[in-house]
């Protein structure tokens, strides 16, 4: 008897050993690798993917019918500043309500080493112990280091600053960060210099990270900054990841194919150039205090607002504001000198809340004063805060560059929830919208890109630059990351003039096998991860 009951006892075993937490059923899977999609089941069990195909039988604690929707690999946002609000807003509602399940965060600053954070040990502890419902991975700026080192002025840097700044990211890199980012457009990122970044990235390299930058400049000297980023990363051995690659110019407006040729012909020779674009034609690149030049920066923000101040600068700011000097970017003059094209986004000073979501033309206008007497008394007034739009590039660009082989998605944006009165000012529509507008807009409307590629270029692109080798694609053994939405109804509603507002169209969303968003709604649910770097030593 004992015989025949024990092959009966094993199928049994093994038949509940296969039995899910979580089964998608009869939706169409998108893996997240580009390859063709099919309709099938997606099982998943104890966190991670545990079956793909046709799962008909099966059982599962939670059954979710997804005929008629897309089943994908989690979105995951390459370029988030998520870093203050990720610890106030756990939920992440903006952000998981277009679909992301991984935040990407740093560029010229970064969570830590910072006072209340002085390393990223201790910032992922407070992450962990608040909770997040996306996991969280981040970089260490080249800004906020260099600051740590040399201080608010310009370079270069001694050797021994250059040694603390190198020992500096070994520790970052050591804590689980993903490698070094850039901010060189604006200070303190304008004074560090090529051999210096060189140094920075080649720490990053020895510890299996890659140098992510926002280059000096999107505008006049976009083609030299491409090349700096292309040599720095070469010299160091290292990935780089063109941070919202662009053109930013209107001098330059329908270059992008020789862009694009340029960093093609440097992955022909050998080097991993990748990049990442937002589906939007403004940027936000920090705020007013960016079309004050970078000399009037040296001392930090206290040290600007008395130059401001002061009669005598005021010729010499004029003049640099008007017509630029050698390797600055100058978000004035990029926008052709057209104040129509800045927008306020956000103010300091509550007698200037009236301003917020109006263009500067209208500021000036307005106070009834000479333009740059408005520029400077509204900087003062606010202390240097007042975050801006430029509208400043053009959508043909864009989308030759969306189109690249090794250009994928991030949105630049923050977590946040679709409440104006919580504040943030009239923050860029992109973090509301940005993966929902790639899929509904440029795949469905426009047919830009293929479903499988758009995902793929959210997804898998992602994971891989940073070397995330477990997350990106829905395979088993993968952690299950997965963004189930609509095809037909997924969509961006957030708008420049009302942000504020979530995407449609996604359905559920998955972090480590958790339900985080069921139905369109948020469940409440922080099953976040941190997204530890290859040199992590615990």
């Amino acid at each position: 008897m004992t015989r025949l009951l024990l092959p009966l006892l094993l199928a049994a075993s093994a038949t509940f050993a296969q039995e899910f937490d979580v089964l998608l059923q009869n939706g169409r899977v998108v893996d997240g690798t580009g390859n063709p999609s099919f309709i099938g089941d997606v099982g998943i069990k104890a966190g991670r993917i545990a079956a793909l195909g046709k799962l008909t039988g099966r059982s599962a604690t939670r059954v979710i019918d997804a005929t008629g929707l897309v089943i994908a690999a989690g979105f995951i946002d390459m370029h988030n500043h998520s870093d203050t609000s990720i610890l106030s807003e756990g939920n992440a509602e903006s952000m998981v309500r277009m679909g992301v399940t991984s935040m990407i965060l740093g560029e010229g600053s970064s969570p830590a080493p910072t006072v209340e954070y002085p390393r990223f040990r201790d910032y992922w502890k407070a992450v962990l112990e608040k909770g997040a419902s996306t996991n969280i991975g981040s970089y260490i700026g080249s800004g906020l280091i260099f600051q740590r080192a040399h201080g608010s002025k310009p370079g270069p840097a001694s050797p021994d600053e250059v040694q603390k700044m190198r020992d500096t990211i070994q520790q970052a890199m050591e804590d689980g960060a993903l490698g070094v980012s850039t901010s060189l457009h604006q200070t303190p990122g304008f004074w560090i210099s090529t051999d210096e970044l060189v140094e920075m990235a080649k720490v990053a390299a020895k510890n299996g990270g890659i140098y992510a930058t926002h280059t000096r400049s999107e505008g006049e000297e976009v083609f030299d900054s491409i090349s700096e980023a292309i040599q720095i990363a070469k010299r160091a051995g290292t990935t780089v990841d063109l941070l919202h690659l662009k053109i930013a110019h209107h001098k330059l407006w329908g270059q992008m194919p020789e862009l694009l040729g340029v960093i093609q012909n440097a992955r022909n020779q050998g080097v991993n150039v990748e990049a990442h674009i937002y589906p939007y034609t403004a940027g936000q690149n920090g705020g007013l205090s960016n079309i004050i030049p970078p000399w009037a920066h040296d001392g930090g923000m206290p040290k600007m607002l008395e130059r401001l101040a002061d009669p005598a600068m005021r010729a010499r700011l004029e003049k640099d504001i008007t017509q630029g000097i050698p390797g600055w970017y100058n978000h004035y003059t990029a926008v052709g000198s057209d104040w129509s094209k800045i927008q306020i986004v956000s103010v300091a000073n509550p007698a200037y809340k009236k301003y917020v979501g109006k263009r500067v033309s209208e500021l000036i206008a307005d106070k009834g004063k000479p333009w740059l007497d408005v520029l400077f008394e509204t900087l003062i007034d606010n202390k240097g805060r007042v975050p801006a739009l430029y509208y400043h590039h053009r959508e043909d660009d864009m989308r030759n560059a969306m189109k690249a082989s090794f250009v994928s998605f991030g949105s630049d944006g923050s977590a946040m929830e679709a409440d104006p009165a919580r504040g943030g000012g009239m923050p860029h529509p992109r973090s509301f919208g940005t993966f929902a507008r790639v899929m509904g807009r440029y795949v469905r409307d426009e047919k830009v890109l293929t479903l499988e590629e758009a995902v793929r270029k959210a997804s898998s692109h992602n994971a891989a630059k940073v070397k995330l080798f477990d997350r990106g694609v829905l395979r088993p053994g993968m952690w299950a990351d997965v963004t189930v939405f609509n095809p037909l109804t997924i969509a961006d509603k957030a708008t420049y003039e009302n942000p504020f507002q979530y995407a449609t169209g996604i359905e559920y969303v998955l972090v480590n096998g958790t339900v985080v968003l069921d139905q369109g709604k948020h469940t409440g649910a922080r099953p976040g991860a941190i997204l530890y770097g290859p040199g992590t030593k615990k």
